[in-house]
């Protein structure tokens, strides 16, 4: 096992790898941006480097910055958390280059899970369900409409790069397609340097679910259950939980096997995800993409598994071998796990809203978990996600744990800036959500009332 990690990434992700860092006896390295200096993460690591100002191109995603830091500590491995560097093949290249341990994915793998295009055509390949759709990117919107035709309405129009819901849109027409191709590809073009574009076809009252994968040192893929991630504005992530409450003993039987022939397929090693869309009524589940880093949403697998994710990362990257627990857990979790992302935001438009927190106040008890970026008298700038904090709650079984999130959402006081609390207590009140018979519209149709 190495002795020292820096760790490229900021907020609540990086104060979480710092935390199994130090618990490991390993030297937790944080980087940070002058915009993050007083955030706790910095001073919790055993020691922290200042690596540019606040806007991200000159410090998260400064690679240069970055090797340059772990080269000034001595560091021995690099952990890039989840989003920035992540997932960018040739920065993990670079570091495997200076003889540093990349804790993730090997590059190769990192690259053909990319390219959203290249990750369907494999997955067919490795025997994956894959929903009917384009099998190479469509250069215009006149292509556009030819693929949809033979698709069938709806359609997914989505850019081939990049994650986070960003210019995903459903499209049921020629009108509509028409809209969503130009404004996918202009997206795609701003944010990932290049606009290719996928079309698929869209499942109506669909759930996202994903299975949680980890790629051992010795190659096997073991597959540590699913997450529903169904609840969503604008395409993005907002609450989880597992096990899912829409997926049935075969289902989800089915789902974890085909995400270990896809992990296979790939070479995948350490902490990924290989993520569905499931059709409910039809029992049917499509390849989605595989991150193949840590998900914002692990804590609640852990949180049923008892497995320290972050901590095979490092063991996986070590090349040790993995305790028998986590080989051992397969689909049989330990009673139910939720995550509410809590975010700088405005509950009803979900605008951010950059502020300085004034009142920092969390819940306590048992089965509650509190991933914070923030503390009291930090301030959030608009240079980041608006993401806060990710309150999480672990119960016997779904009912105990919804009445646990119930009194732990009322007891979390956060003042001073604009949050997305009373939303999320809003959703536990939600029928549909309350039932678990939800799917990836639930939030569209709570602002309709």
């Amino acid at each position: 096992m190495f002795e020292s990690v820096l760790v490229a990434n900021r907020g609540e992700i990086a104060g979480r790898v710092v935390h199994t860092a130090r618990a490991m006896g390993l030297k937790a390295i944080a980087v940070y941006s002058e915009a993050d200096a007083d955030l706790p993460y910095v001073a919790e690591a055993d020691e922290a480097v200042l690596i540019g100002p606040a806007d991200p191109a000159r410090s998260y995603l400064n690679a240069a910055a970055i090797l340059e830091a772990a080269h000034r500590t001595n560091a021995q491995a690099v952990h890039p958390g989840y989003g920035f560097l992540a997932e960018n093949a040739a920065f993990a290249g670079r570091v495997a280059e200076r003889d540093l341990v990349w804790v993730g994915a090997p590059p190769l793998t990192i690259a053909r899970m990319g390219d959203k295009i290249n990750a369907r055509n494999l997955m067919k390949e490795a025997g994956v369900p894959v929903a009917p759709g384009a099998w190479e990117p469509v250069p215009d919107a006149a292509t556009a409409l030819e693929e949809a035709e033979r698709i069938g309405y709806p359609v997914m129009v989505k850019p081939a790069a990049g994650g986070g819901g960003a210019g995903l849109a459903a499209a049921y027409d020629e009108a509509s397609l028409r809209t969503a191709f130009e404004t996918a590809r202009t997206q795609a073009r701003r944010l990932f340097g290049h606009g290719d574009i996928l079309l698929e076809r869209y499942v109506e009252g669909a759930r996202h679910v994903e299975v949680q994968i980890l790629g051992l040192a010795d190659g096997t893929v073991v597959a540590l259950g699913e997450r529903d991630c169904s609840v969503q504005r604008r395409f993005q992530k907002v609450v989880e939980e597992t096990p899912s409450p829409g997926v049935g003993a075969a289902l989800r039987e089915r789902m974890l096997a085909a995400a270990v022939r896809a992990g296979r397929a790939v070479g995948h090693r350490g902490a990924g995800t290989v993520e569905w869309l499931v059709d409910p009524s039809a029992q049917e589940f499509f390849f989605l993409e595989m991150t193949t880093r840590l998900q914002v949403e692990h804590p609640v697998t852990e949180l049923v598994t008892g497995v320290d994710l972050v901590e095979q990362q490092f063991r996986i990257a070590a090349g040790e071998p993995v305790a028998e627990p986590v080989t051992a857990v397969g689909a049989a979790p330990r009673g139910h796990a939720i995550e509410f992302r809590v975010h700088a935001e405005d509950p009803e438009l979900f605008v951010p809203g950059p502020g300085k927190i004034k009142v920092w106040e969390e819940p306590v008890g048992d089965g509650i978990r509190i991933d914070a970026g923030y503390a009291e008298g930090n301030t959030v700038t608009g240079h980041y996600d608006s993401l806060l904090a990710k309150l999480c709650v672990h119960g016997d079984d779904r009912a105990h744990a919804l009445a646990r999130a119930r009194a732990a959402l009322g007891a979390f006081r956060i003042e001073g800036l604009a949050t997305n609390l009373p939303f999320l207590a809003e959703l536990l009140d939600y029928p549909e959500f309350a039932a678990g018979g939800y799917d990836t519209g639930v939030v569209a149709r709570m602002r309709a009332r």
